[in-house]
This record gives C-alpha cells, sequence and structure tokens, in this order.
C-alpha cells in the first residue's frame, strides 16, 4: 500500500469537486460504475481521483487484507475498539487495484502520509494506517477501498457535461455508513430526486 502522490486542490469555487460526491446517472453504461458513489478526492486542471464509496470488493475481508499483510489484531487497553471482523474492503474503482487506499476521520492524521481533502475527512494509503486500526490506535471511523477511479485532464469536465454523472455535497455518515445499497439513494435524496425520474445520455469513466 504505497504512499499516494496525488494533491487535493480544495478549489470547489473554480469549479473543481474535492470533497463532493460524484454520482452515476442511471443510464451508466460502464457497469463498474452502475449506481456508484464516488467521494472526490483530488480534482484539478491535471485531473481527478476519487474512491467509490459503496461497492464492496469481492473475495476479501479485512481481516484477511490484515492477515495476508501480516498485520495482527492487538488493541491496547484503553484503545479504540472497532468491530474488525464486519470492517468492508470497498472496491474504490478500475485503476491500480492492488493498491490501498484509506479515506478516514480528521482525527487521525500523519505528516507526510495523510492528505487531507476537507475538514472531515482525509485520505493515508500507507499500510501504518492499517496498523493503527488493528491496534484500536486508528481513526473514529474509516473506508479501506482497493483501487481508485481515475480520469484525465478535462474527462471528468466531460462527462458531467454529457450528463454521465451528478455531484452532490458529501456528509461523513453517507460516506462511512455500513448500508451501501442505500448510499445511491440517501445520496441522490440529497439533491431531492428520484434515480427513476432521470433520463439520460450515460457518460463514460
Amino acid at each position: 500500500m504505497p504512499r499516494t502522490e496525488l494533491h487535493s486542490t480544495t478549489q470547489q469555487g473554480n469549479g473543481y469537486l474535492d470533497g463532493q460526491l460524484l454520482l452515476a446517472m442511471p443510464a451508466m453504461v460502464d457497469p463498474r460504475f452502475a449506481r456508484a458513489v464516488i467521494y472526490m478526492c483530488a480534482h484539478s486542471a491535471d485531473g481527478a481521483m476519487g474512491i467509490v464509496v459503496n461497492q464492496r470488493a469481492p473475495n476479501i475481508t479485512f481481516p484477511k487484507l490484515l492477515e495476508q499483510l501480516d498485520i495482527h489484531l492487538n488493541a491496547p487497553e484503553g484503545g479504540i475498539t472497532l468491530p474488525i471482523n464486519k470492517m468492508a474492503v470497498h472496491f474504490g474503482g478500475p485503476v491500480e487495484t492492488g493498491r490501498g487506499f484509506v479515506l478516514h476521520t480528521a482525527d487521525y492524521y500523519v505528516a507526510e502520509s495523510t492528505l487531507p481533502i476537507d475538514e472531515a475527512v482525509c485520505l493515508t494509503a500507507t499500510i501504518d494506517i492499517l496498523r493503527a486500526i488493528a491496534t484500536g490506535a486508528g481513526p473514529n471511523r474509516s473506508l479501506l477501498a482497493l483501487g481508485y477511479a481515475g480520469w484525465a485532464p478535462g474527462q471528468l469536465e466531460n462527462e458531467i457535461h454529457a450528463n454521465g454523472w451528478l455531484t452532490c455535497p458529501a456528509d461523513v455518515d453517507l460516506i462511512f455508513g455500513d448500508n451501501l445499497d442505500a448510499k445511491y439513494e440517501r445520496a441522490m435524496a440529497k439533491l431531492g430526486v428520484h434515480p427513476s425520474f432521470l433520463v439520460n445520455d450515460a457518460g463514460h469513466a
């Protein structure tokens, strides 16, 4: 899980989407992004990167991943007790699916490793955060994803203009909630729409 080199621009006022949710339109033809809810981690003139937050990765559990990385569960007395056995491993997107990315609340921060995205959410892509989670010293809320969704310069903007995606504000409960199947409808509800009411020309990613 090597350190990410991505940088957040946090320039939403300039049309960038850092810290926003990207929602696939119902007619999205790419099955990897059907009903996808993507938390945008970085967006600039150089391209965009986000993590899908409502799809589970197949055939892997969080305890199994820790075992493969030789990380042992050993929460110290007084440490944060997390339901490790219930933590999901998510499909973060089709790019670099062998890399792990952890979206998490801002109570965990490591200089040179953690990328703040907004006041509430950060991204860390080093193995140290998994060790911290396993020992009870990790963030209060987190989401582990394998891979990410990425766009070349101008690509995401073109797909949005072609009605491939909607955007809406993010919130911590929606990002880190356990009910993955409900996230798409919850995000759409933030916009006051129901997916069945939308007709569009699908975009591609």
